[in-house]
């Protein structure tokens, strides 16, 4: 295989995982945390959100580390540009940060979910009401704690897509600057600037 095949394959290995983090967040937060308002008792509204999440977690963690390895990749390849060519560096460390900030928030958002997952069988089995409108939206009724970590995973969960696409965003950005006319742009103003 040759370097730009390579190139390539890293490039599509990242888009993917790139895709699967986007869209898999975005169909949680509308369908998978509110489909459980269908359902006449809070706990299950929380075990049917907490069911899909864990079942999509596993897949949502392999396109996490798809954009991180091939972006790695796609980095190392990159490196001349990182020292030759103006405004590259700055993208590339947006683009790094993002990336991290959303798996941070991705990981929040998971653990936020165990919270209210253990909180709210707390509460069930002690033989308390599980009062919420959705897995992550709670009602006047709600217990203070399973609210306070619903209004914490909603946040996260929020910001997970937003870096996500970010993500996406940036890599466009960096994609173009490979075209010859940004990169010789790019050069000419690292070596004669201003």
């Amino acid at each position: 295989m040759s370097g730009s095949d390579r190139q390539a394959l890293a490039q599509a290995v990242h888009d993917l995982g790139s895709a699967l983090w986007l869209g898999g967040a975005v169909m949680g937060v509308a369908g998978v945390n509110k489909s459980g308002a269908d359902l006449q008792q809070g706990i299950d509204r929380i075990r049917v959100a907490e069911s899909a999440w864990n079942r999509f977690a596993p897949v949502e963690w392999a396109g996490i580390a798809a954009v991180f390895v091939a972006g790695a990749k796609l980095t190392k390849s990159s490196s001349g540009r990182w020292l030759a060519q103006e405004g590259y560096p700055s993208l590339g460390t947006a683009k790094i940060a993002v990336s991290v900030a959303g798996a941070a928030a991705t990981a929040f958002a998971a653990y936020s979910g165990m919270q209210i997952g253990k909180i709210a069988e707390e509460l069930h089995g002690r033989g308390e009401p599980v009062q919420v409108k959705d897995a992550t939206l709670p009602t006047a009724g709600t217990d203070a704690r399973l609210a306070s970590w619903q209004q914490r995973q909603r946040i996260s969960q929020f910001l997970v897509p937003v870096f996500a696409g970010a993500n996406i965003a940036l890599n466009s950005a960096l994609v173009q600057s490979y075209r010859t006319g940004s990169t010789v742009q790019g050069v000419a103003r690292r070596l004669l600037p201003g």
